[in-house]
């Protein structure tokens, strides 16, 4: 199976570009363990973000790290109130890798694969219905039409908006919201291992409103667009911020 991040996980990546990382950041970032990731390092230079890990490593990537990329939870939950899942979720992903890059034990070969696979998770992360019901598996199975075409809820926002709105992924990135009005929010501070916890749920908030404004069979094109792409874009602005925020954490 290929795995194409479509959408949020990779269009963090331009995300993080605009808002800058730290010099020294920067610079650890590329001549330390991300150096040995070529297709990571290629994609930063030239801002593509068709960021996959189709790679000799795919088939471990899927057998291995499937349960990582969302988390199950009711929409009255919050995630501190659940049993963790035993096989993991999004959440012990991210701050597994988090764990993973900052040891001194770990070899520079494996920090490169945990630091794609963070990458990948913020992505994850910021697309609300990773975080969905387990009943219908995170809305995959809220069958709709897209613009007469067979689809579903999470594939909606996973990538139909996305693609339907015409835009590469570096023109759609330049048009992101302007990041100055997150100036006086808890955006603005420095990343804390706490955060993660935070913005699952904060995350979820919008989980509840995307399940409650759309049914099954529901028929989506232009107006579900237009009312909801402003979301999208806030997302991948805010899932940009935070991304690079570890990795000034992680790096600087």
């Amino acid at each position: 199976m290929e795995l194409l991040l479509l959408s949020i996980p990779l269009l963090l990546i331009i995300s993080t570009v605009l808002i800058g990382l730290s010099s020294n950041a920067l610079n650890k970032f590329y001549s330390g363990v991300i150096s040995t990731s070529l297709v990571f390092f290629a994609l930063i230079l030239s801002l593509v973000v068709l960021f996959s890990i189709y790679t000799s490593e795919n088939e471990l990537y899927y057998d291995n790290f499937y349960d990582w990329h969302f988390l199950n939870m009711e929409l009255d939950d919050d995630y501190q109130d659940i049993i963790p899942s035993e096989k993991g979720d999004v959440f012990i992903a991210i701050n597994k890798c988090i764990d993973v890059l900052e040891s001194d034990s770990v070899s520079d070969s494996e920090k490169s694969f945990y630091l794609k696979l963070l990458v990948h998770f913020v992505g994850d992360l910021h697309q609300p219905l990773h975080i969905g019901r387990y009943e219908d598996r995170g809305a995959n199975r809220v069958y709709v039409k897209w613009f007469g075409r067979n689809s579903n809820l999470h594939r909606v926002w996973d990538s139909d908006m996305i693609n339907s709105h015409n835009m590469s992924y570096s023109e759609l990135a330049v048009n992101l919201p302007n990041p100055d009005f997150l100036v006086f929010t808890d955006e603005a501070k420095d990343f804390e291992r706490a955060d993660v916890l935070d913005w699952v749920n904060e995350i979820h908030v919008y989980t509840n409103q995307i399940y409650a404004g759309v049914s099954v069979d529901d028929k989506l094109g232009y107006e579900y667009q237009y009312k909801n792409f402003g979301t999208v874009e806030e997302l991948l602005l805010i899932g940009g911020i935070r991304l690079a925020k570890i990795l000034n954490y992680l790096f600087d």
